[in-house]
């Protein structure tokens, strides 16, 4: 079997996550996630907030990442080892950072919400220019923040943004159709319960290094798969 076609089974199975039902505990996590997440001072919701809303601004109007160069890479299989290879390095800054505005006390961890969202946002400019994609396109950039919003959303939002980034091709979501509410919504409240125990003294390091690793692991499979069916759905493979 070609790498290809072994990849495209891969990604098949993947989405197939999106289409079952949640499991009972995962509903229960919700539930409790929405209780704790009410009682999280409004200052770092504040703060995660801003955060994005500044992030998602940049990204939109171009930022300093936008001309990252393209790859001249020909095969998936060197497209998929190069993004590896950049998430690799890309976990460990992410983790190297959590620990240390982790151990800082909470104005440090406070201020990890915006470098994580940098470091995040930079490994997706990258990942897109070696699978082929220019993020100086403007499509493109909203394509970046669709993959985002897949990896750090309930997962109704997930079916749906799922949905969108299958049809990309066809029907690109104009920039006017996007929710911009309910983006900055989801990706506050996916982290910001774990991100809260980074700033209590004592474990903020090891549980921000984590966390951070955890976060950027889970970016970059989401990425890879995305960029890996959208490069491979129409493909006609030996």
């Amino acid at each position: 079997m070609s790498y290809e076609k072994e990849v495209l089974e891969e990604v098949l199975l993947w989405k197939k996550r999106f289409s079952k039902r949640p499991a009972k505990w995962q509903r229960k996590s919700k539930d409790i996630q929405a209780f704790m997440t009410d009682r999280i001072p409004g200052k770092v919701h504040d703060a995660l907030t801003e955060s994005i809303r500044l992030m998602t601004e940049m990204t939109i109007k171009g930022s300093q990442w936008t001309n990252m160069a393209v790859t001249d890479l020909e095969t998936l299989k060197e497209k998929d080892v190069a993004v590896r290879s950049l998430l690799s390095t890309y976990k460990k800054a992410a983790a190297l950072e959590g620990a240390a505005t982790g151990a800082g006390g909470f104005a440090a961890g406070m201020a990890d919400f915006p470098l994580l969202l940098g470091i995040k946002m930079k490994f997706l400019f990258e990942t897109a220019g070696i699978y082929g994609f220019s993020p100086k396109s403007l499509q493109e950039r909203v394509y970046i923040l669709m993959i985002f919003q897949l990896a750090f959303s309930s997962e109704p939002v997930k079916g749906k943004t799922l949905s969108i980034l299958e049809q990309w091709e066809t029907q690109p979501l104009p920039i006017g159709d996007m929710n911009w509410r309910e983006f900055q919504q989801e990706y506050r409240d996916h982290i910001d319960l774990v991100k809260m125990l980074q700033l209590v003294p004592g474990i903020g390091a090891a549980v921000g290094g984590t966390v951070n690793y955890r976060l950027l692991d889970k970016l970059g499979e989401t990425a890879m798969k995305v960029y890996q069916m959208r490069i491979l759905t129409n493909g006609d493979f030996d």
